[in-house]
């Protein structure tokens, strides 16, 4: 440890005395670190101190009653506020040198300071307590580069172990006496260590700022005051790990106070080993991954045994029925963190979720009761969009892919969100037809009667489309309307004539209304 007021005041060698009791001054002054001793005799020393430090005087600048000399600093009190206000940790004054005993003005004004004050005998050096000091710096020096390298080695050998990963951060907790925390690429708490070590609201910020340093995508290193509404606020430092574009998660470390040259070192360390571990996680990833999406061909060809077999040993049971098929696309720039929290989701729930890709496509097979909750997370997280099928079975796995597929393509004309089949099928086979492509067409067909309403101010397009809701009936239209059949027999008529159409048959009445679904 550095040394402090408290340590010199220790030293029998030394023979200090303390003037200011410790009762009377701040919590923690005798505590405070020392980084050297100075001895001076000028009025105004400060341009030449720095905080921490210990001032020695005799006191030359005092006349024989302890009041400044003619042309010094106007008063002892003055002389106390400017050591305050540099940061000096304590001021000891040299006896019997200049004058026998300390003033008792110069007690006064470091009590009334807070400043600690000490007397230093005759029989005691300035020199001895500076060699002192040096020796106990050099002295912590030493036994911090010493621990470092006692840290790093037994990090090393825990990034030997099995789960290396853990190992290693448990390590770095127990060397560091802090919390540590492992988010991962989707951003959320992946490993902490001790367990429950960090409480709300505080982790609650990390994970927040970890959050938001992974979607930039950047590598970055930011210190956060985290739980600062409850209590004392705890000093954390963030680290991302992975390269740029392509991080694996964020290191967190609470270091109250902030770490020394030593403990940086023994975390850059951490940092490198963890970013390793993680990089190698990620080629088995994608070796799994391949994996994953021969089994999922495996199962759409129809070849559910062996698919069941593999899958079990690698990651559990297959879904069972009632299952869903969840589609997405799979982004190059967020494939691996798509994948990730799928992995995390597959062990939560023991297998009983199972995901590969095919084509462009990630496809997911994910029981009745799961389903809908994971297709909203996607969706959320990662702004994809997602198509989900009906309920099916493995056996019916190829039909129910189909139907995500058309639910995905609905729901990317929307640019995302979740699109569920059963709601694209309850529109029928002529809503599902009249997509993307049928698009211009529709518009081109419908452009006589859209073009009519905005240059006239009349609603043939709305009148036309009641009309076909209510099976031709001019009657019912009306009455939908609000107005007279013979107003809705002349407005279809009209459209007739501007679509240069029968209505009257059920092909043409067909057409129009797949027109009307596909611009909606």
């Amino acid at each position: 440890m550095k040394p402090t007021v408290q340590t010199l005041l220790d030293r029998p060698e030394l023979t200090l005395r303390l003037l200011t009791p410790a009762d009377s001054l701040p919590e923690g002054a005798l505590a405070a670190p020392v980084t050297w001793a100075h001895s001076s005799d000028l009025v105004d020393p400060t341009p030449f101190l720095d905080a921490g430090q210990v001032l020695l005087t005799t006191g030359t600048w005092l006349g024989e009653e302890g009041e400044p000399r003619p042309g010094g600093a106007a008063d002892v009190g003055a002389y106390v506020t400017r050591l305050r206000e540099t940061g000096i940790a304590a001021l000891g004054f040299g006896t019997e040198v200049t004058r026998a005993g300390t003033p008792a003005a110069l007690v006064e004004a470091c009590l009334a300071s807070g400043l600690p004050l000490f007397e230093v005998p005759y029989r005691t050096p300035f020199i001895a307590i500076a060699r002192t000091v040096a020796d106990l710096i050099a002295e912590d020096a030493y036994a911090r580069q010493a621990w470092a390298l006692q840290a790093q080695r037994a990090i090393s050998l825990a990034a030997l172990r099995p789960d290396g990963l853990s190992a290693t951060l448990a390590e770095l907790s127990k060397r560091l006496g802090a919390w540590v925390g492992l988010i991962d690429s989707t951003g959320g708490l992946d490993r902490e260590f001790p367990l429950g070590g960090l409480g709300q609201p505080a982790l609650g910020e990390v994970v927040g700022e970890a959050r938001t340093m992974l979607r930039r995508g950047q590598r970055a290193s930011r210190a956060v005051e985290a739980g600062g509404t409850v209590g004392r606020p705890q000093r954390m430092t963030l680290q991302t790990l992975g390269s740029g574009g392509a991080l694996r998660g964020v290191l967190a470390i609470g270091d109250s106070p902030e770490l020394d040259q030593a403990g940086r070192e023994v975390v850059t360390s951490v940092i490198a080993l963890a970013g390793l571990a993680l990089e190698q996680n990620r080629d088995l990833d994608r070796a799994r991954g391949h994996l994953r999406s021969g089994l999922l061909r495996s199962l759409l060809a129809g070849d559910v045994g062996l698919a069941a077999d593999v899958a079990g040993e690698m990651w559990g049971p297959l879904p069972e029925a009632p299952l869903r098929v969840l589609v997405t696309n799979a982004p190059e720039d967020g494939i691996d963190r798509l994948v990730e929290l799928l992995e995390l989701r597959v062990d939560e729930r023991g297998g009983r979720l199972f995901f590969g890709r095919e084509a462009e496509h990630v496809v997911v097979l994910a029981e009745e009761p799961d389903a809908a909750e994971l297709a909203e997370e996607l969706a959320a997280e990662f702004e994809l969009a997602v198509g989900v099928s009906d309920p099916s079975s493995l056996a019916q796995l190829a039909d129910a892919q189909e139907e995500a597929v058309r639910g995905y393509e609905r729901a990317r004309e929307a640019g995302s969100g979740v699109a569920w089949f059963d709601d694209i099928s309850r529109q029928g086979v002529l809503a599902f037809l009249a997509r993307t492509d049928a698009r211009a067409v529709a518009r081109a067909t419908l452009a006589p009667l859209t073009e009519y309403d905005r240059e006239n101010g009349t609603t043939l397009v709305a009148t036309t489309r009641t009309w076909l809701e209510n099976g031709g009936q001019f009657d019912a239209t009306a009455q939908a309307l609000g107005v007279h059949r013979h107003t809705v027999r002349s407005r279809v008529g009209l459209a007739e004539r501007l679509l240069g159409r029968d209505l009257s048959g059920f092909h043409a009445r067909a057409d129009l209304w797949a027109a009307l679904l596909a611009v909606e």
